[in-house]
């Protein structure tokens, strides 16, 4: 069976994350695990011979000092990350998850994101735009990279709170990609009995509005209620406050278009819009 991979870290949104592995493994009938993965703490600054200049056996202490200091903290992740994990399956036991687990890993999260994928159904993970500023790149770059090296879906849980979606909203933009996005939201057991919105950011032209039109009726052919709505605007800049306005919703994209090389000068509209969305975004391949 697939599993569902709730990747929970501690941090201000790991309840939602639990939350939307629990509500994600209740719709798919699957195995729910929790992976908590302790990366190495960033690397004390080298220390260099000042041998001449403290002595050699002060150099010694600081060194064991350094050392004692990276066990007690390398101990205390370790219990952190044992509680974190245990709460999280009282959580989804109190819910009536009858599969679920729990998996406490050493090592770079991401490689370990990628080195599981074998048997994942869907990756759940956190993406912390609420958090300080210094650190707000590097986790992005965390979530942006699992979604570039993983072939199953990722749903990005944006908020602290978790909220039942009421209905989809699939960015469609008529290309071959979103196009190929409207049979699979069809046909996706976690999206399945739930309405779609088809939303469209750009130009309004006539060549638009029948993508537009043809997506929904696509849609109804494999039984979904479909609606359309057209937003004038950059995607990025029009549909954040489209689809907040249609909460609670679960934003669907594809994952990265473009070239690497227009990726690299102009950026990415999923990039975008996983940094500034207000409600959860599913990502598929």
């Amino acid at each position: 069976m697939d599993k569902v991979y709730a990747c929970i870290d501690g941090r201000s949104n790991s309840d939602a994350v639990i939350d939307w592995g629990i509500w994600s493994a209740q719709r798919l009938q699957g195995q729910l695990e929790f992976l908590h993965v302790i990366e190495r703490p960033d690397a004390v600054a080298e220390v260099k011979d000042y041998s001449g200049a403290i002595g050699l056996g002060a150099q010694e202490t600081l060194l064991h000092d350094l050392s004692e200091h990276d066990a007690r903290r390398g101990r205390q992740a370790r219990e952190a990350g044992r509680a974190l994990v245990a709460a999280a399956r009282a959580r989804a036991e109190a819910a009536g998850v009858l599969h679920h687990d729990g998996r406490l890993r050493h090592g770079d999260f991401v490689e370990t994101v990628i080195e599981m994928q074998g048997d994942a159904g869907l990756f759940v993970l956190g993406e912390h735009h609420h958090a300080a500023p210094g650190g707000r790149v590097h986790r992005e770059h965390h979530v942006e990279r699992v979604i570039r090296g993983v072939a199953a879906p990722v749903l990005v849980a944006t908020t602290e709170h978790f909220e039942a979606p009421s209905r989809v909203v699939l960015a469609f933009d008529g290309g071959a990609a979103s196009r190929r996005s409207l049979s699979r939201i069809a046909r996706h057991p976690l999206l399945q009995g739930l309405p779609v919105l088809v939303v469209r950011a750009g130009e309004d032209t006539p060549a638009a509005r029948r993508q537009l039109d043809e997506a929904c009726r696509t849609l109804a052919s494999e039984g979904v209620r479909a609606e359309s709505e057209w937003a004038r605007g950059p995607a990025e800049a029009v549909l954040p406050a489209l689809v907040k306005a249609h909460k609670p919703a679960l934003l669907v994209m594809g994952a990265f278009g473009h070239s690497w090389l227009r990726r690299l000068l102009l950026g990415s509209t999923t990039s975008t819009l996983l940094r500034v969305s207000e409600v959860p975004v599913l990502v598929l391949r």
